[in-house]
């Protein structure tokens, strides 16, 4: 049984991939806001809202138990992706790495977003990582729909 791997979905958004990056990338305090069920809270750790390259905390509700995830965000406008390199939090109880990625492709009206969870297991008991790609697809799908009313 492996213990790295990926797993991956694609989601349909309303909004433009630039559109989706701004929050990410110069609104992350706003996060919270647009999908409360979810993210609690978050502030940052190093560096500021803006920057990439900046640490932030996250404080999230999944499968209703309360979580903390720290995680470095780089934002590729070029590329249009978003990147969130996990650091500590209560993911790393279960496994040694993980990443979240959204890579975003316009398309006529809205986007597409391939969303990316790169992990690698403690040992070959944890569970693929199936309930977070889940979290990230909600987290994903109510920041668009918010974003996509204003």
């Amino acid at each position: 049984m492996a213990l790295k791997g990926n797993l991956e979905t694609v989601v349909e958004l309303k909004s433009s991939p630039d559109k989706f990056l701004s929050v990410w990338k110069s609104q992350a305090h706003q996060v919270p806001n647009h999908t409360p069920i979810n993210i609690q809270g978050v502030h940052v750790h190093e560096g500021d809202w803006v920057k990439s390259g900046s640490i932030k905390i996250w404080k999230y509700t999944i499968a209703g138990r309360s979580e903390v995830f720290k995680d470095k965000i780089i934002v590729d406008d070029e590329k249009k992706t978003l990147t969130g390199i996990g650091l500590e939090g209560d993911v790393f109880k279960s496994y040694k790495v993980f990443n979240l990625i959204w890579q975003l492709t316009p398309k006529d009206e809205g986007s597409l977003a391939k969303v990316i969870i790169e992990y690698e297991k403690l040992n070959e008991n944890v569970p693929t990582p199936d309930i977070y790609l889940d979290f990230i697809i909600k987290i994903t799908t109510d920041v668009d729909e918010s974003i996509s009313k204003n």
